[in-house]
């Protein structure tokens, strides 16, 4: 059995481990609300700006013209892997690098792969190997403007050919607990699906859709990347504020037993006293 002054220092660090994790957990509690707010905002928005593009790309005319809109023989793939610049948020970046591999060894294994990553997680993992650029100081000052740079980069690759397709990879908040691994196609542009296209969708178009479409399809890709990195912002709060949770309570369980292996220990060490003195006592008579 170990001896008091050992397990007095392993209760004073779990104690310690326990506060940190506890503090950790209240601060991504007050991210959570601001990041969630956030994403719930920007996603009617961008929802609806997608399903206008669908419905303008799927014209015939429409798609053969606008080079975002060709669909080409896919050999050179780019997948942009969003994940954390930290850590301590349970499975949220092993998820997201597990899901990229597999695209990258299954579905996409005879193309050529590119990636671009946002997150040092994910940059770490894959250091220079297949990283076509990474965009890690994204985080420090996430907005519309820096995050549009990005998604031109994209824009321009796919437009010159650099590319053929383009996927998303990233975590989907459904709540605080749980999180989605979406897989997102981002580039060519999709169309609507047949079961849409039988819906009423009674639009006017001023001055063109041609017109309209080549104004709103950089907008709405921007901002469709600007709702994956939120999203995947928002998950990773929810998830470390469940890791933090779940090692707050681990500690106050191990620190409770530690506190019971120490009062047993406490106690013999008062017993085997106590029957030294009477069996000193004893041998004195």
């Amino acid at each position: 059995m170990p001896n008091l002054k050992e397990i007095r220092n392993r209760i004073t660090s779990v104690s310690s481990t326990m506060q940190i994790t506890s503090a950790m957990k209240m601060v991504s509690a007050a991210k959570f609300k601001k990041a969630q707010d956030s994403i719930i905002a920007i996603r009617p928005y961008s929802n609806k700006l997608t399903e206008l593009i669908q419905s303008l790309t799927s014209a015939s005319s429409i798609d053969s013209e606008n080079v975002l809109a060709i669909k080409r023989k896919i050999k050179k793939v780019l997948i942009v892997v969003i994940s954390s610049n930290r850590g301590l948020c349970g499975a949220f970046n092993s998820n997201i690098i597990k899901k990229a591999q597999s695209l990258i060894d299954g579905s996409f294994k005879e193309k050529k792969i590119n990636l671009i990553t946002i997150g040092k997680k994910g940059t770490d993992y894959y250091k220079k190997k297949l990283i076509f650029s990474s965009h890690d100081e994204i985080y420090d000052n996430l907005s519309y403007e820096n995050v549009a740079e990005i998604a031109q980069k994209i824009i321009d690759s796919y437009s010159d050919g650099s590319f053929d397709k383009v996927l998303l990879v990233y975590n989907q908040l459904k709540n605080v607990a749980t999180q989605l691994i979406k897989v997102e196609g981002y580039l060519p542009l999709e169309k609507e699906s047949s079961e849409e296209k039988l819906e009423n969708k009674d639009y006017i178009y001023e001055p063109s859709q041609e017109a309209v479409l080549n104004e709103l399809i950089p907008k709405s890709l921007k901002i469709q990347l600007l709702k994956a990195i939120k999203d995947s912002v928002a998950s990773e709060h929810g998830a470390r504020m469940t890791a933090m949770h779940k090692a707050t309570d681990n500690a106050t369980e191990l620190r409770d037993q530690l506190k019971l292996s120490y009062n047993k220990a406490r106690q013999a060490a008062i017993t085997n006293e106590i029957l030294e003195i009477v069996g000193g006592a004893e041998a004195l008579k």
